[in-house]
């Protein structure tokens, strides 16, 4: 070669060099990433806060309706007690005016107009009754129930049974299957 002896540290003195730049650049995109994390108004934390404020906001919104549902319920239920009864009044009404014209015609009518009259009232309201489930119990020759009758006396029959109802003193209702009243019955006695 030239006659003049190659350093060792001179390659590794230009090998050295050739990499700073490379490795300057390394470390000036890694600070100008910590900057960034640093000014990024996106962080770890504020994400965290913000998807607390969301839930929170979604906590407020669910118990707000869950207070509405509450409040409409509650309407709702006191709704259906003050007016369950409508739809069986506004039948009532009918009857209550077909008293009050046979009261009004009535009015140097004969009796039996009179009977004929009421039967028809009578028959208008036993219907409106079993419209709404309510169900006449007259239990008269049938063997006494105590889930539907209710015993007033016992007497003597030769015509029933004995544990038998022999008279209705008053009929009983049922509303739906459900007692409403008991039928006061008298039941045969055994001889």
């Amino acid at each position: 070669m030239n006659g003049q002896a190659k350093d060792p540290d001179d390659d590794i003195s230009a090998i050295g060099a050739d990499q700073a730049p490379d490795a300057a650049a390394d470390a000036a995109a890694e600070d100008e990433s910590t900057e960034e994390a640093e000014s990024d108004p996106q962080s770890p934390l504020d994400a965290l806060q913000a998807k607390a404020d969301e839930n929170w906001d979604r906590y407020l919104r669910a118990v707000a309706e869950l207070e509405n549902v509450r409040k409409r319920a509650a309407k709702d239920v006191e709704n259906a007690r003050k007016f369950a009864l409508e739809r069986f009044a506004r039948e009532l009404l009918t009857v209550k005016d077909s008293f009050e014209m046979g009261l009004a015609a009535a009015e140097g009518e004969t009796v039996d107009s009179l009977l004929e009259g009421s039967a028809a009232t009578l028959k208008l309201l036993s219907n409106t009754l079993q419209q709404f489930g309510i169900v006449e119990l007259d239990p008269e020759g049938e063997p006494f129930d105590p889930e539907f009758h209710e015993a007033i006396s016992m007497q003597p029959s030769t015509d029933v049974e004995p544990g038998s109802v022999v008279t209705v003193v008053q009929k009983g209702y049922t509303l739906n299957g459900r007692l409403l009243r008991p039928a006061m019955v008298i039941v045969a006695a055994e001889q």
